[in-house]
């Protein structure tokens, strides 16, 4: 939009600032604002042009026609100008003049005259220029258009024939941008007459940046309107050889949905402390978050980056002591455990479990010939070898006892990738059978059997409770009181860990040799202390290396993720309606609730309206179904009679652990897509943005005047062409 208005004279930006607006589409009222204005050559001009060229600031409209919010500002659709400037007219009758000063006034006419006809000068050249400015602006636009639909497509702007070394290429989005031109879009056929090329390499990555930027801003702003949220980071990801964290935000939208969206990925460079208060400065200053309105974290690592991430998840709970450390439910507690471990053999195990996943994913057929050998090592076990093959059939590597799965099936599936390495028959092409080869290896190292066992009874004691606390509501709820007997568990394992070992030992010695694997101490571990073989006994190895370490990180993780506060909010979980009925006899804990006393609209009516919730639900009608779910329960339309419970309700709703419903969690199933199948060499952090979040309503206009602030000497260049 133009930064001026078109009334002659007008003193709007000088003393306060005034919201500008386009002259309108309709010819008749076009016509009505160009004659209000007393300007002929307003009112000489058509209707398109009045429109694309010119604008009224607001101070000549009656503010009954001016509708303001905290978004935009905007007018009424009959709005007509009124109010305008009047010029003081010279008095009329005789005035005695001198000679003298009628030489002056010859001298002042003559000034004037030259001074109307520079202003005449001026005011040409000032409407070319705004011409110009409104015609670059337009190009943007069509520019912003092309890079949107691109992403709402999952179409990447590069192409193969790019060339890398002077920044991202264009071909697909000069391709369709050619595509426009062939169909008569004006504006960029203007413009590739004058320079013989729609879109620079330099100009694109411009543009993305601005759409990263811009959709960012509306995402942190639809976050900050909904009130508390929660702040969920993934695995980190490489991108073009650096090393990025991707952050989610989850929040409850006006509809009292839960929703998580994909806000982009920091910069995960340095160590420590250091990177710490540069990922929060990132998240706070330059992107705008207010994280005083931040109700939990949970985070997502593998043992390679789980030491940098932990300090950031310190840093933050430090910072903001009402963020509660939690866990997150795209990843089933036990692997998360896992993932945490940074230990060579429980990264081996899970290392492999990609490359199993990955590998049974490519063909029907291979889950097939797994599905064979596991009947072959089942022979009198129908039930089982069924049971076994139906949960082959799925991601078995990301179930919570995904390491119980791998043990009972593994001599079956080193069978099958041998014999799919072997390829006698000739059914698989080299690919698959260079895969299964990598598998074998991995199956076939001791330290893999040794970490996969020791894993599986480790983690036996914590399966049942996350099962409970990523389940059903009633179950989730019920997991908040089995947690003191699972740390005790461990506790004991833990005390008693000589013993334990003793009996994994055995268990991994004995399926090793019905695999015919030798048991032996890792070579890595060897060449690292310069030691030689059997130097160092297996069993003394693994226990000090794997055993003790394992049961203490559970141990550690359980206890500082399952805090109280996290556990408090869990418990708030028998305000679901179907819970208070089933358990009528024991009203909802008044002290768990009272975690969000802060954050509630009456904290002083708190009691008496939990007592008149408990009485409300307590009794179930004959055929009458309550609601048995968090997401149920905040449909409910009575819930506007209790409004702390609204609240309480919606800030269990934020909480990382409980899984999203269907249909809400799409940011996070779309980051997984964007990172699997776009090729590495097009990933892109702001493309990625654009891909994830195509669906936020972007307002093109915004974007140009963003891009414009962010690069004025473009500008300057492209208006001097």
């Amino acid at each position: 939009m133009q930064n001026h208005c078109a009334v002659p004279n007008c003193t709007s930006g000088k003393s306060a600032p005034q919201p500008l607006f386009r002259f309108p589409h309709d010819p008749e009222r076009s016509k009505k604002w160009a004659e209000k204005c007393q300007k002929q050559d307003l009112i000489d001009k058509s209707p398109g042009q009045l429109y694309r060229y010119y604008r009224l600031c607001g101070k000549h409209f009656e503010t009954s026609l001016v509708d303001s919010n905290a978004q935009s500002t905007v007018l009424k659709d009959d709005a007509i100008p009124t109010i305008f400037d009047v010029p003081i007219q010279p008095q009329n009758g005789p005035v005695k003049r001198s000679k003298e000063t009628n030489k002056d006034d010859e001298i002042d006419s003559n000034e004037e005259k030259k001074l109307k006809l520079s202003q005449a000068d001026t005011g040409q050249t000032d409407v070319q220029t705004l011409a110009v400015e409104e015609e670059y602006k337009e190009y943007l636009k069509s520019l912003f258009e092309v890079l949107v639909l691109l992403g709402e497509q999952s179409i990447p702007p590069t192409g193969p024939g790019d060339d890398k070394e002077h920044g991202l290429g264009s071909s697909n989005f000069q391709a369709l941008l050619e595509y426009r031109l062939t169909c008569g879009d004006e504006v960029l056929k203007k413009r590739h007459d004058a320079n013989k090329e729609c879109c620079s390499p330099a100009l694109l990555n411009q543009l993305i940046e601005v759409s990263e930027k811009c959709i960012r801003s509306k995402l942190v702003e639809e976050v900050l309107q909904n009130g508390y949220f929660s702040l969920l980071t993934d695995d980190l990801v490489k991108i073009l050889g650096e090393w990025y964290l991707p952050v989610f935000l989850r929040y409850v939208d006006q509809s009292n949905c839960p929703q998580e969206r994909f806000l982009g990925f920091l910069s995960f460079e340095g160590d420590g402390d250091a990177l710490a208060e540069t990922l929060l400065s990132e998240i706070t200053e330059k992107w705008g978050l207010d994280m005083e309105q931040c109700r939990a974290h949970a985070h997502s690592c593998t043992g390679t980056h789980f030491g940098q991430v932990k300090t950031f998840a310190a840093k933050l709970t430090e910072r903001f002591p009402m963020a509660v450390l939690t866990q997150r439910s795209t990843r089933t507690l036990n692997l998360s455990l896992a993932n945490g471990m940074a230990l060579s053999g429980v990264q081996l195990v899970l290392s492999t479990f990609k490359k199993i996943e990955s590998f049974f994913s490519q063909s029907p057929l291979l889950v097939s010939e797994l599905e064979h050998a596991i009947s072959i090592f089942y022979p009198d076990k129908e039930e089982k070898a069924k049971e076994l093959k139906e949960i082959c059939g799925a991601s078995w590597t990301r179930r919570n006892d995904a390491f119980e799965v791998t043990v009972e099936i593994l001599e079956a599936l080193l069978l099958c990738v041998d014999s799919v390495h072997d390829n006698e028959d000739m059914r698989w092409n080299d690919q698959v059978t260079h895969k299964a080869l990598e598998i074998s290896k991995a199956l076939a190292d001791f330290e893999f059997v040794m970490a996969l066992i020791v894993l599986k009874n480790a983690l036996t004691v914590t399966q049942a409770f996350g099962k409970n606390v990523q389940g059903p509501t009633g179950d989730a709820h019920f997991a908040t009181s089995s947690l003191n007997a699972v740390l005790h568990t461990l506790k004991e394992v833990s005390d008693n860990i000589d013993v334990y070992h003793e009996f994994w030992t055995d268990e991994a010695v004995n399926l090793a040799a019905a695999m015919e694997i030798p048991v032996k101490v890792p070579r890595s571990f060897l060449r690292k202390h310069q030691l030689e073989s059997g130097a160092v006994r297996p069993e003394s190895h693994y226990k000090e290396h794997l055993s003790v370490p394992v049961v203490d990180h559970i141990i550690r993780e359980m206890t500082e993720i399952f805090c109280e506060d996290h556990l408090k909010v869990l418990r708030c979980l028998s305000l679901v309606p179907a819970l208070i009925e089933q358990h009528k006899s024991m009203k909802p804990e008044e002290e768990s609730v009272q975690v969000f006393k802060n954050d509630i609209p009456n904290a002083a009516t708190l009691s008496a309206e939990l007592h008149c919730w408990w009485v409300k639900w307590s009794k179930k009608g004959k055929d009458e179904t309550f609601p048995s779910t968090l997401h149920e329960t905040l449909q409910l339309s009575d819930l506007k009679f209790f409004p702390n419970m609204q609240a309480v309700l919606r800030l269990i709703g934020i909480l990382p652990t409980l899984a999203l419903e269907d249909g809400c969690d799409v940011a996070y199933k779309r980051f997984q897509l964007y990172m699997e199948n776009t090729p590495d060499k097009l990933k892109s952090k702001s493309l990625a943005l654009l891909n994830m979040n195509y669906d936020v309503g972007l307002d093109l206009d915004s974007m140009v005047e963003v891009y414009i602030n962010m690069y004025p000497d473009r500008e300057d260049v492209c208006l001097s062409q």
